[in-house]
């Protein structure tokens, strides 16, 4: 049931007494963690706590790439699993702080760094899951460029460089023809 459908509901909840409105409200936040967070974020905090979940957000992305670069046999399975994680944790930051300019440093850094390029062969029982990352990844790189094209222009310009060395990496892995496809550009 959508509030806006039921006017008279609407009215007879701004008809309420505030301190009923009051309870209300506190109980419905409290069923959802999102909202909580994002209510502490918007009421409680300023810009430098942005900065710092943006550093820590960043830190947790090159941890976890740095684990992936130093694992003895990094498959594309355990890739995925991890950019998947990493672009969930990236949403949520942004659904808590409303951001886009850090939400898109991060994913254009996650992009950057994610490795791709694995040679399992035809047969293999990882081969599904490189095809697999290719798509994924690319699909996160034309979310990324959707929402790039919406930035003010002076944001654009300071990420132009990081995201055109993310579209040189999908041209020129196993990625290029799934970009072709999904009409993603060589260069900004």
């Amino acid at each position: 049931m959508l509030l806006s459908e039921h006017k008279e509901l609407k009215m007879e909840i701004r008809s309420l007494p505030e301190k009923e409105k009051d309870k209300l409200l506190l109980r419905l936040i409290a069923k959802d963690k999102v909202l909580t967070e994002h209510l502490h974020f918007k009421l409680l905090e300023d810009e430098t706590d942005l900065a710092d979940r943006y550093r820590k957000l960043l830190e947790e992305i090159d941890e976890r790439i740095a684990e992936m670069m130093g694992m003895r046999k990094l498959t594309s399975k355990e890739a995925m699993l991890k950019m998947r994680k990493l672009n969930g944790s990236i949403s949520h930051h942004f659904k808590v702080t409303k951001d886009v300019t850090t939400e898109m440093e991060l994913r254009i850094h996650l992009l950057k760094h994610m490795p791709i390029d694995f040679k399992d062969g035809v047969f293999s029982p990882m081969y599904k899951f490189n095809e697999k990352l290719n798509i994924y990844f690319v699909k996160s790189c034309v979310s990324v460029w959707n929402k790039f094209k919406k930035l003010h222009e002076d944001i654009q310009f300071d990420l132009r460089g990081d995201f055109n060395a993310v579209l040189h990496k999908v041209y020129n892995y196993k990625t290029a023809d799934v970009a072709q496809e999904l009409g993603l550009p060589k260069e900004l």
